[in-house]
């Protein structure tokens, strides 16, 4: 009977991520520390809106013509323009030459899963690669699109460095025309970015392997402060792929302009020069059909992309006040957690905690992927009210002058805990 269809639906497990929040919320004792969700913190461990944001914002509500109608299919034209123009640079040849076409999105996410969709429609035999580690959701977002997806080695848990030799043999190895999802800046879990130089390595290498690059950028002017060198590898792969391969970026504003709930972002596709003396469509046929194909995923899946947020940052990117604004709110944001991230490793050095913990200072971005183990984590979490990912990624965000003292300790105490467990069974 009909009424039955539902009882064989499976329960899932919830979001891990969104699990920690919950019982952080739940937690009784009266020092807790949250450095498991990515959202930036002020030094009172508060939510921030960036002083950009607030000008913009009484700029709109200030427009007479400030209205709640809907936007176009694609989005809010001053948003993608301005953020393709902060991404690729104010002098990209892409951009002078129209091989660009963008779209609004639903942030970062939102972005990766149109590129996913189009992937699946055009390009289904393709088999997705992912760096092993990287952002919890990569996987599902591709895979519920029926795309196949790998990993590339990319963290060296015994040097918390990067493996670049494993990375390039992946890149050889795959199968050609395979799509790489690179983090731009700013990894997410471990903090961890290729050098300028690797950067070169590992682009070349993906040209070499007829690769098609697909670049995550959620921390752009987040990372270290500068638009421009956080955009190094995506600007390097647009002038390396030129020639050869399309180049797919997902761009979220979620971090860098603090839009986490307005769901703000953005869909890249750069199309290649055509070969010359071919026969085929130039760039502005292309451009076109995948303009139109973009629509299409958004008319049927959410019809139009919210305005709110797209009118925020479009007036931010297009307004040369508030960009310096931003700029320098960027800075702030980036300076802060580079100060947590000293601070943290120097109260370890002063502990005597077993280990180095240099990796700290040497990451960069939101997160920093600890080396402390699942057990570690939990006993911080059910000791001490230090919430974090199993996987020892912690949101240096969630750290500040009040409670980096408090997480310090007790990741000593948790280190030396195993150790000393560990030593007893030998």
């Amino acid at each position: 009977m009909s009424r039955t269809l539902l009882n064989s639906i499976e329960e899932l497990p919830g979001d891990a991520l969104f699990a920690i929040k919950q019982r952080l919320a739940e937690d009784p004792r009266d020092v807790k520390v949250d450095l498991g969700i990515g959202a930036y913190r002020d030094n009172n461990g508060k939510p921030w809106v960036l002083p950009a944001v607030r000008k913009a914002e009484t700029l709109i509500h200030a427009d007479p013509s400030f209205n709640h109608e809907y936007l176009g299919i694609n989005g809010l034209p001053g948003l993608t323009s301005g953020a393709a123009r902060i991404l690729l640079g104010e002098t990209s040849n892409a951009l002078a030459e129209k091989r660009v076409v963008s779209a609004q999105s639903l942030s970062g996410t939102g972005a990766l899963h149109i590129a996913a969709k189009f992937i699946s429609k055009f390009f289904p035999e393709k088999v997705i690669y992912l760096s092993d580690p990287t952002w919890a959701n990569h996987v599902s977002i591709f895979e519920s699109q029926g795309l196949k997806t790998a990993t590339y080695p990319y963290w060296d848990a015994a040097t918390k460095s990067l493996n670049l030799k494993g990375f390039l043999k992946a890149i050889e190895e795959s199968p050609r025309g395979s799509v790489f999802v690179l983090h731009a800046c700013a990894h997410n879990p471990t903090g961890l970015d290729p050098s300028e130089s690797e950067w070169v390595q590992i682009l070349d290498a993906c040209v070499k392997n007829d690769i098609v690059p697909l670049f995550d950028s959620a921390y752009q002017g987040f990372a270290s402060g500068s638009l421009d060198k956080d955009a190094y590898a995506v600007r390097l792969g647009v002038s390396k792929f030129a020639e050869s391969a399309p180049i797919f970026i997902c761009q979220s504003f979620a971090k860098n302009v603090g839009m986490y709930g307005e769901r703000c972002g953005c869909i890249h596709i750069v199309v290649p020069r055509p070969e010359a003396g071919s026969s085929g469509r130039d760039v502005p046929q292309i451009a076109k059909a995948i303009t139109s194909q973009l629509s299409k995923i958004t008319r049927s899946e959410v019809s139009n992309p919210p305005a709110y947020g797209a009118k925020i940052v479009s007036k931010i990117l297009n307004d040369e006040q508030l960009t310096a604004q931003w700029h320098e709110d960027m800075i702030t944001m980036s300076q802060r957690i580079t100060k947590m991230r000293h601070s943290l490793r120097d109260k370890l050095v002063e502990l005597g905690t077993p280990g180095n913990w240099d990796h700290i200072v040497n990451q960069c971005g939101m997160f920093s992927y600890t080396g402390l183990t699942k057990q570690m984590v939990e006993r911080l979490e059910s000791e001490h009210a230090v919430y974090m990912v199993a996987s020892g990624r912690a949101s240096i965000a969630g750290l500040n002058d009040n409670n980096v003292e408090h997480v310090a300790k007790a990741i000593d105490e948790v280190v030396r805990h195993f150790q000393s467990s560990s030593s007893s069974k030998l």
